[in-house]
């Protein structure tokens, strides 16, 4: 199988499983996206979609955002995604929103963070309190990441959602504030929650595999110092997301979520070079320690990934060897020091 153009893998990202069908059986009410027009969030809302008219639920997806592209926001709409356009932290449009019995929080702020701290901590760490209090009767499901945790061995399998947070730079010290003022309000109100804790996605058009296959094909060197990553493929992590809903706790439950490999950036690269008969040049030397996740409590909530690590490096150098789109929104995976 290859995918051939955005159309091809928006319908690979959307596909639904029997096991998230049931489980949104079992989610009672409808499902508010808050921060949909990011990178993740219009697949996971037309994931949701597929699910209920797949499964013949009684649902209505609703999604609010700023929405500044406004072809995203009609392909949404002819989805059957209902759409709100506003500024989330203006509190009049906060308020405005309807309630809803299940919240999907995937506002925030990262690429731009340094020389804009303000705005990172009032999307991160602000932001949450708002929106906990306003949705204090729903289950929430919070959109962190792996960024909180302390650089592990790249020998060990990586951070469980038992080792203590550790974050580097500020933008994973609001994300750790984001975390926290949504915890404090879980338990003040008893409010439902999961914090989902990504490392890292990926689609075809951005992500670690994009921009190592990119590289090699054209022929730039890669540097190794982070030499190790987690990642998942995009459609498994919001079918996760939405999974999680069935999963909520007060206190909220923390769940890792990233593939099951811990990946060498050397032997990745090599893997593209072979697949574009391209050669492979590094840099840098591997340091002892990378960002790395442990996702295995997931796994026994919801089973390993079902699109595996092979197909997707498979799927990125085809894409990218024929000039496939790129989003222009690097992970910047190799920064050791937290700046973004």
């Amino acid at each position: 199988m290859k995918i051939q153009n955005v159309h091809d893998l928006e319908v690979k990202l959307a596909e639904t499983t029997p096991e998230l069908i049931d489980d949104l059986r079992n989610v009672e009410g409808d499902i508010m996206i808050l921060g949909l027009g990011g990178k993740m969030g219009p697949s996971l809302a037309k994931l949701a979609i597929n699910a209920i008219q797949e499964g013949g639920l009684d649902k209505k997806v609703i999604g609010a955002s700023r929405f500044s592209n406004k072809a995203m926001r009609d392909e949404l709409e002819a989805y059957g995604v209902q759409t709100i356009a506003g500024d989330l932290l203006d509190e009049n449009f906060l308020q405005s929103l309807p309630d809803c019995k299940n919240v999907i929080y995937m506002a925030g702020n990262k690429f731009g963070t340094s020389g804009n701290e303000h705005f990172t901590w009032a999307m991160n760490a602000y932001l949450p309190g708002r929106v906990a209090e306003k949705y204090k009767d729903s289950k929430i499901v919070v959109f962190s990441s792996g960024n909180i945790y302390p650089f592990m061995p790249v020998e060990s399998t990586g951070a469980n959602e038992s080792v203590a947070p550790s974050p580097i730079g500020e933008y994973a010290q609001s994300c750790l504030g984001r975390e926290r003022v949504f915890e404090h309000f879980a338990i003040k109100n008893n409010t439902p929650m999961v914090i989902f804790r990504l490392n890292y996605a990926v689609d075809l058009r951005y992500g670690v595999l994009c921009e190592v296959a990119k590289s090699v094909f054209n022929k730039r060197p890669i540097d190794i110092t982070t030499g190790y990553v987690n990642v998942i493929w995009q459609g498994d992590a919001n079918s996760y997301a939405l999974r999680s809903l069935r999963h909520c706790t007060t206190p909220p439950q923390k769940l890792n979520c990233t593939g099951p490999e811990v990946i060498s950036i050397e032997w990745l690269a090599g893997k593209f070079g072979e697949l574009m008969d391209k050669p492979v040049e590094f840099t840098g030397t591997s340091a002892p320690t990378a960002l790395l996740n442990d996702a295995s409590y997931s796994f026994e909530l919801f089973g390993k990934p079902k699109v595996k690590l092979q197909e997707i490096i498979e799927w990125t150098a085809h894409w990218v060897m024929n000039g496939g789109e790129d989003l222009g929104k690097p992970t910047h995976f190799q920064q050791r020091k937290g700046n973004f």
